[in-house]
């Protein structure tokens, strides 16, 4: 591209909405890969999964008692049982069917009985030479089928159980056990390049800061976010400004394989921001310049030679903050055949005044009042370079361009710093 087609590019400056849509027209499916499941937490299934088996799978005990066998709707108080034998978990079901039967949590009803009647609702009439009950009268009507945990009560054979695009954590984790699958089907891990740009930035926290120089903050920011969304970090850089090592640098990315590029820094319209014009010489395709956004205006989305995705991100620290959440999380999702992420209406919690024109995109905290009502406050310390308001941050707020005042009350759209994320406020429920 020529310098016709970048001033074409600085003229139009989108808005997020049509930002994100086209970053979504460019996202293909990352493929799909078959993993033992003990390996799953943290990938995103790519079917839906459907149990083999029933869960429990057999009738068990809901506490320790007595197994019994009822022909009505219930067994009377008074009634006295011969006790014919002993049922703990993990034996197999005893093949007995007449007289009580002692029994353990979790262990298998011996085939007859329907009816667990707790330890405490029983008198012991006698017992054996080792002390074990023999004969029992119960202390309390026992209605049928109580404390017992039917076959398939939980999960039935054949019940879909989750669903295509779910990531799985330790809850999906503890049903994948319960259920014994061995592997799943899930989504390839994304392959990321990371590159911070800046002749002012140290990446080494033990040397000493000369004077000009800042410590490298996105990098290591971005790397533990992306690690935390379970992508697979093939190259983390940091290049001075020097055009020829950033172009090296992207097609080093390019040759690992590289699903996603994001790059900090160099996309505004200084002398020393070169990013446009490495793309442009690397044959990339700009899809967008600048977004009507604050913070991240200068926000670069492009596709690289070889499909991959190219996220030119700002390089104050919120701005990138803005850029990954914003706009690179939902290319994620469309790349892992998630459905979009949805946001939560809450109303603020106090009046805000704004910038019309930009959508503000706002470090705020989530909180709930005395009566347990949400409410939304954007916290002070806007500014993109500062850092402290996001660690003290739990939410995005979402104010929209058109507006200047929005009176406490209105509801606005609020996001969670990561996607599936919710962190209230602990030190009280002041909003």
């Amino acid at each position: 591209m020529g310098d016709a087609a970048a001033t074409g590019r600085e003229a139009r400056m989108i808005a997020i909405d049509e930002a994100r849509a086209l970053v979504l027209a460019e996202c293909g499916r990352l493929e799909v890969e078959r993993v033992p499941a003990a390996r799953a937490p943290g990938r995103v299934l790519a079917e839906d999964l459907c149990a083999q088996v029933a869960l429990p799978p057999f009738d068990n005990a809901a506490m320790d008692g007595f197994a019994l066998a009822c022909d009505g709707t219930h067994l009377p108080a008074g009634g006295v049982w011969e006790v014919a034998g002993v049922q703990a978990a993990g034996d197999a079901r005893a093949h007995a069917v007449h007289g009580a039967w002692r029994i353990m949590t979790g262990a298998a009803l011996p085939p007859g009985t329907d009816t667990v009647v707790p330890v405490e609702q029983v008198d012991v009439l006698a017992r054996g030479g080792g002390g074990e009950p023999e004969r029992i009268r119960l202390t309390a009507d026992a209605a049928r089928g109580q404390h017992v945990r039917r076959a398939g009560e939980d999960v039935g054979p054949g019940m879909r159980v989750l669903d295509a695009g779910t990531r799985v954590g330790a809850v999906e984790q503890m049903l994948l056990a319960a259920l014994g699958v061995s592997t799943v089907a899930v989504r390839r891990a994304p392959r990321v390049a990371l590159v911070s740009t800046g002749r002012e930035l140290v990446d080494d926290p033990a040397q000493p800061l000369a004077p000009g120089r800042i410590r490298n903050s996105n990098g290591p920011y971005l790397a533990e976010e992306f690690r935390t969304r379970d992508a697979d970090i093939v190259l983390q850089a940091t290049i001075a400004d020097d055009p020829a090592h950033y172009a090296e640098a992207l097609r080093q990315a390019m040759a690992l394989g590289c699903d996603l590029v994001i790059s900090t820094g160099a996309v505004s319209m200084g002398e020393f921001d070169f990013v446009p014009a490495a793309l442009d010489a690397l044959q990339a395709r700009i899809v967008f310049h600048k977004v009507r956004i604050r913070p991240g205006k200068p926000l670069l989305f492009a596709v690289l030679p070889t499909g991959a995705l190219f996220f030119g991100l700002p390089g104050n620290p919120v701005s990138a903050a803005v850029g990954l959440r914003f706009f690179v999380d939902p290319a994620l999702r469309a790349m892992r055949d998630q459905p979009p992420e949805r946001p939560l209406r809450v109303p603020l919690a106090v009046d805000v005044r704004k910038k019309v024109g930009l959508c503000h995109l706002q470090k705020a905290r989530l909180a709930a009042d005395a009566q347990g009502r949400l409410g939304v406050r954007p916290l002070p310390g806007q500014e993109s370079f500062r850092i402290l308001p996001l660690a003290r941050a739990n939410a995005w707020a979402v104010l929209p361009e058109a507006a200047d005042v929005l009176a406490a009350g209105t509801m606005v759209e609020v996001y969670g710093q990561a996607p599936g994320t919710w962190r209230l406020v602990e030190e009280g429920c002041d909003i």
